[in-house]
């Protein structure tokens, strides 16, 4: 029988939290509409803008807005936290400080996961917004895993494709940007790819890459049927 349940800081962007709960149903063999996993999800698109925040300096800080949904889900009965938006872990002390439920960080889960699946893995290209770069989201993750981090040198690029998949959806060009970034990394080095912003998620179905690709929705998807599960 399950007895916890997971609540999800959802809205960064609306699609990569439908993204979650697809791969959250890939988990599971499931019969009936009871085998599959229940979530409380709070929905907010509202959440202030972690790029403008981040990069442009500009924006009003997410944090309150974050903890406040964090603040709701517990109170509506989640006994873990989880949030499907890796720029979005910046914030990730922050939100775990105003609860007192665990939050399935998808920063640890996925370099922890890079550790086990590779332990000879050295260097990890980055699919990421340039604001988990510049906010040196996976910093001390990598740090504590003697691991280093490779990045595409067009940040812009890899920005602007960001935007345009929140507009308009995965588009060929998205595609592109992001299958040209895979084979830069790999060619600098890269032994594993973190596809690390949700909205390249989207992506990884087409993706094709001459080294293991890790997704972190597909992480963090594995860590809430597990804790759901969990005895």
């Amino acid at each position: 029988m399950m007895r916890n349940l997971v609540g999800v800081l959802g809205g960064m962007g609306p699609e990569a939290t439908i993204l979650l709960q697809e791969r959250l149903l890939a988990t599971v063999v499931a019969y009936d509409d009871a085998d599959h996993i229940p979530l409380l999800i709070d929905m907010n698109p509202q959440v202030p803008s972690r790029i403008a925040h981040l990069i442009e300096g500009t924006g009003i800080d997410p944090g309150p807005t974050l903890t406040a949904m964090a603040q709701r889900l517990e109170a509506a009965g989640a006994t873990a936290l989880a949030m499907p938006c890796n720029t979005a872990h910046h914030y990730a002390p922050e939100i775990a400080a105003a609860v007192s439920v665990p939050l399935l960080n998808m920063v640890d889960l996925s370099v922890a996961h890079a550790v086990r699946c590779a332990p000879e893995a050295a260097n990890i290209g980055m699919l990421a917004s340039p604001a988990v770069q510049r906010a040196g989201v996976f910093d001390t993750a990598f740090r504590g895993a003697n691991l280093s981090a490779l990045w595409p040198e067009d940040t812009d690029r890899m920005l602007r494709e960001i935007r345009n998949i929140k507009a308009h959806g995965a588009t060929s060009e998205a595609h592109q940007t992001l299958q040209y970034a895979a084979d830069e990394l790999v060619g600098k080095g890269a032994d594993i790819l973190f596809i690390a912003c949700s909205e390249f998620s989207l992506l990884t179905p087409d993706l094709h890459a001459a080294v293991p690709a890790i997704d972190t929705v597909d992480v963090l998807a594995r860590a809430i049927r597990d804790h759901t599960l969990m005895e």
